[in-house]
């Protein structure tokens, strides 16, 4: 009798680590759990296929698009996972292939701990209120995760990746920001230059000319930001933003914008009034007075150009 092939299927999510530390959760643990119970049933394995770090509400997972790839070419007959939440926490996303593509590509799905099979029409039901609960699993965690997210910037926690330029995060406490060194007095010198009488394009003109490194390059010059392109031209757009930040004054802006889903990592902007501002959180690098002048000969100029702009419509 011909054996049937099976592919493993493990996954670890971000969301997973204060469990990862036990071990409970682990691709370690799902991977020797998985092949016992394949060598139990008398099946060959065909591949290993293993996400760590992924959400399971995210279909473009790489080696989960390589397993439905790979089961669409009917390399195997039988996908085998710990639990259906290991396979996906998104409902759609398990009723699209384990009721639908599945059967279609002759694929039988099997879970070990939760008693999955999709050979058996008996619990197709279970299934599909599993897909329900872990998909308000997934909703309740990204709720609770949100929650703490704004308990923290309330208390004018700094939660940004990467320091705004001129800071950098302190050593002592990765929420709170301290002026660095290298690139504070650049912060200074474009308040300055603007204040001369040059414009935002100018100025960066003038430190490209200098060969002050943008804020782009001084990420991956420290080894950060480097999926990203960086160029070593300044932009006036960068120019401008440097300009309005109310970072430069101590104060902590963030909540700019939200998740347009606990699914998707689209974002959507929020209005300012919807903003999370918390002042005087940490060391200044531009004063008050400084700041509010630039303030108003920004208005000033951007005053001046309508005014030019409708004179020559007339």
């Amino acid at each position: 009798m011909k054996k049937e092939i099976a592919a493993i299927y493990c996954r670890l999510s971000v969301e997973d680590a204060e469990k990862r530390a036990a071990e409970s959760e682990s691709i370690r643990n799902q991977r020797a759990l998985l092949l016992g119970y394949a060598k139990k049933q008398g099946w060959a394995v065909y591949d290993i296929y293993a996400d760590e770090d992924y959400s399971g509400l995210r279909e473009d997972r790489p080696a989960f698009q390589r397993l439905l790839a790979d089961a669409e070419e009917r390399k195997f007959s039988i996908i085998l996972c710990k639990t259906q939440s290991r396979f996906t926490r998104n409902a759609g996303t398990a009723e699209k292939y384990l009721h639908a593509l599945f059967p279609l590509w002759g694929i039988r799905f099997v879970t070990v701990v939760d008693g999955v099979d999709t050979a058996s029409h008996a619990n197709k039901k279970a299934r599909q209120i599993n897909s329900l609960v872990n998909e308000w699993y997934s909703e309740e965690l990204s709720e609770n995760i949100r929650a703490v997210f704004r308990r923290k910037m309330e208390a004018g926690q700094f939660l940004g990746n990467y320091a705004p330029y001129g800071y950098r995060k302190d050593p002592c406490c990765r929420h709170h920001l301290i002026p660095d060194a290298e690139t504070a007095p650049v912060v200074e010198k474009i308040y300055d230059l603007y204040l001369s009488g040059l414009s935002c394009k100018m100025i960066g003109e003038r430190l490209t000319a200098q060969g002050i490194p943008t804020p782009s390059e001084m990420k991956r010059a420290r080894g950060e930001d480097l999926g990203r392109r960086s160029s070593a031209a300044w932009s006036k757009g960068t120019i401008r933003k440097i300009l309005q930040n109310p970072v430069y004054l101590g104060h902590m802006v963030q909540g700019k914008e939200e998740k347009i889903s606990f699914k998707e990592k689209k974002t959507r902007e929020l209005p300012r009034n919807q903003w999370i501002v918390v002042e005087h959180t940490h060391e200044a690098i531009i004063k008050e007075e400084i700041f509010g002048d630039v303030k108003k000969r920004m208005a000033e100029r951007r005053l001046a150009r309508t005014r030019i702009s409708k004179e020559e419509n007339t």
